[in-house]
Protein backbone atom coordinates (compact mmCIF):
# COMPACT_ATOMS: atom_id res chain seq x y z
CA UNK A 1 0.00 0.00 0.00
CA UNK A 2 1.41 3.26 -0.67
CA UNK A 3 2.27 6.00 1.84
CA UNK A 4 2.73 9.30 2.06
CA UNK A 5 4.82 10.93 4.86
CA UNK A 6 5.00 14.80 5.30
CA UNK A 7 6.66 16.53 8.31
CA UNK A 8 6.41 20.18 8.60
CA UNK A 9 7.73 22.73 11.87
CA UNK A 10 5.86 25.60 12.50
CA UNK A 11 6.74 28.64 14.64
CA UNK A 12 3.06 28.82 15.83
CA UNK A 13 1.55 28.72 19.02
CA UNK A 14 -0.72 25.55 19.31
CA UNK A 15 -3.87 27.28 18.98
CA UNK A 16 -2.72 28.97 15.97
CA UNK A 17 -1.52 25.40 14.36
CA UNK A 18 -4.73 23.92 15.63
CA UNK A 19 -6.67 25.99 13.80
CA UNK A 20 -4.89 26.03 11.06
CA UNK A 21 -5.43 21.72 10.97
CA UNK A 22 -8.86 22.39 11.62
CA UNK A 23 -8.93 24.17 8.44
CA UNK A 24 -7.14 22.00 6.52
CA UNK A 25 -9.55 19.23 7.38
CA UNK A 26 -12.33 21.69 6.07
CA UNK A 27 -10.46 22.06 2.94
CA UNK A 28 -9.99 18.18 2.58
CA UNK A 29 -14.01 17.42 3.51
CA UNK A 30 -14.78 20.42 0.68
CA UNK A 31 -12.46 19.08 -2.29
CA UNK A 32 -11.81 15.42 -1.86
CA UNK A 33 -15.08 14.89 0.10
CA UNK A 34 -12.81 13.06 2.85
CA UNK A 35 -14.66 12.34 6.29
CA UNK A 36 -12.48 13.94 9.08
CA UNK A 37 -12.80 13.49 12.82
CA UNK A 38 -10.60 15.57 15.30
CA UNK A 39 -9.28 13.61 18.56
CA UNK A 40 -7.42 15.63 21.03
CA UNK A 41 -5.23 13.46 22.79
CA UNK A 42 -5.32 14.12 26.30
CA UNK A 43 -2.69 11.96 27.55
CA UNK A 44 0.23 14.04 25.96
CA UNK A 45 2.13 16.15 27.60
CA UNK A 46 2.69 18.00 24.48
CA UNK A 47 -0.82 19.06 24.04
CA UNK A 48 -0.51 17.01 20.73
CA UNK A 49 -3.94 16.48 18.51
CA UNK A 50 -4.85 14.17 15.52
CA UNK A 51 -6.86 14.75 12.45
CA UNK A 52 -7.99 11.17 11.21
CA UNK A 53 -9.37 11.78 7.77
CA UNK A 54 -10.74 8.68 5.37
CA UNK A 55 -12.93 8.16 2.02
CA UNK A 56 -12.31 5.27 -0.30
CA UNK A 57 -9.04 4.78 -1.37
CA UNK A 58 -7.27 6.70 1.19
CA UNK A 59 -6.75 7.20 4.86
CA UNK A 60 -4.74 9.11 7.40
CA UNK A 61 -3.57 11.12 10.14
CA UNK A 62 -2.72 15.08 10.67
CA UNK A 63 -0.83 15.51 13.95
CA UNK A 64 -0.42 18.57 15.12
CA UNK A 65 2.21 19.07 17.98
CA UNK A 66 3.39 22.75 19.34
CA UNK A 67 6.41 22.12 16.99
CA UNK A 68 4.62 20.35 13.63
CA UNK A 69 2.62 18.76 11.57
CA UNK A 70 2.74 15.20 10.14
CA UNK A 71 0.87 14.10 7.83
CA UNK A 72 1.02 10.52 6.88
CA UNK A 73 -1.40 9.33 4.48
CA UNK A 74 -2.05 5.28 3.16
CA UNK A 75 -3.02 5.03 -0.62
CA UNK A 76 -5.31 2.08 -1.91
CA UNK A 77 -3.80 0.45 -4.93
CA UNK A 78 -5.90 2.74 -7.76
CA UNK A 79 -4.99 6.03 -6.24
CA UNK A 80 -1.14 4.20 -5.22
CA UNK A 81 -0.77 5.24 -9.18
CA UNK A 82 -1.32 8.88 -8.28
CA UNK A 83 1.20 9.03 -5.38
CA UNK A 84 2.94 11.38 -6.27
CA UNK A 85 0.73 13.86 -7.74
CA UNK A 86 -1.18 13.27 -4.56
CA UNK A 87 2.02 14.30 -2.49
CA UNK A 88 2.79 17.45 -4.11
CA UNK A 89 -1.03 18.84 -3.96
CA UNK A 90 -0.83 17.82 -0.05
CA UNK A 91 2.68 19.78 0.51
CA UNK A 92 0.75 22.41 -1.91
CA UNK A 93 -1.89 22.92 0.52
CA UNK A 94 0.20 22.95 3.88
CA UNK A 95 2.39 24.99 2.39
CA UNK A 96 0.04 27.96 1.48
CA UNK A 97 -2.00 27.27 4.94
CA UNK A 98 1.38 28.09 6.60
CA UNK A 99 2.36 30.76 4.14
CA UNK A 100 -0.95 32.52 5.36
CA UNK A 101 0.06 32.46 9.10
CA UNK A 102 3.73 33.97 8.27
Amino acid sequence: MPQIHIDRTHGLSLPKAQAMAKAWAQSAQDEFGMQTQYAPLAASPEGENVWHFKRTGAQGTLRVTPERFVLEVKLGFLLGTFKHRIEAELLHNLDTLLARTD
